[in-house]
């Protein structure tokens, strides 16, 4: 069951902001801005397959190269479970809290206001925060290199994306993005 609830955790959260899009695009907003910038973004997609095929193997008993677990503890894996629904629970209120300032990847055309407010008084990353606790979840339920290979290879990646957006809202909003930092934390 832990490995049910984790494959649905991790199919929730490409949904929750394809809602968002979606929703944004009706009202007039082109949220949608990946790979404008680094053109290196088109690697993500094969390998957040590649890693969606190995989650759902793991739950589902399809075949996968390299499945043999680190540990087996029942306790462990509804830890992850935990941990992923609170991921997308995270990300769910993030995309709330972002209101008509969301988008994927940087918009340098159309920034909107600086959200510091919700979740976002608490992190200045919180949908990064939440994905992260979604990939620590996933590990602890499937507890073997892939998703560990995984986990750390996106932990980098989110920090790299953090800084590149970092570095593009002080150059954009200056002293409130400044006075917003010394207030909140990068993650937690």
């Amino acid at each position: 069951m832990p490995g049910y609830l984790a494959a649905l955790a991790l199919a929730l959260c490409p949904v929750l902001v394809a809602v968002r899009l979606i929703v944004l695009r009706r009202r007039g907003t082109d949220a949608l801005h990946f790979g404008r910038i680094d053109n290196k973004d088109f690697l993500i997609p094969p390998f957040a397959l590649a890693y969606f095929y190995a989650v759902f193997a793991g739950a589902f008993g399809w075949p996968l190269v390299g499945s043999g677990r680190f540990f087996s503890s029942t306790p462990v894996a509804w830890a992850g479970v935990a941990l992923c629904f609170g991921g997308v629970l995270l990300v769910g209120l993030s995309l709330v809290a972002f209101g008509r300032s969301f988008r994927v990847g940087i918009d340098t055309d159309n920034p909107d206001k600086l959200v510091t407010s919700g979740v976002f008084a608490i992190s200045r990353n919180p949908i990064y925060v939440g994905f992260g606790l979604v990939l620590l979840g996933q590990f602890l339920v499937f507890p073997s290199w892939v998703p560990l290979i995984y986990l750390l290879a996106a932990l980098w990646l989110l920090n790299r994306q953090v800084l590149r957006e970092e570095a593009f809202m002080r150059e954009h909003y200056g002293r409130e993005y400044a006075d917003y930092c010394g207030r909140v934390r990068r993650y937690l």
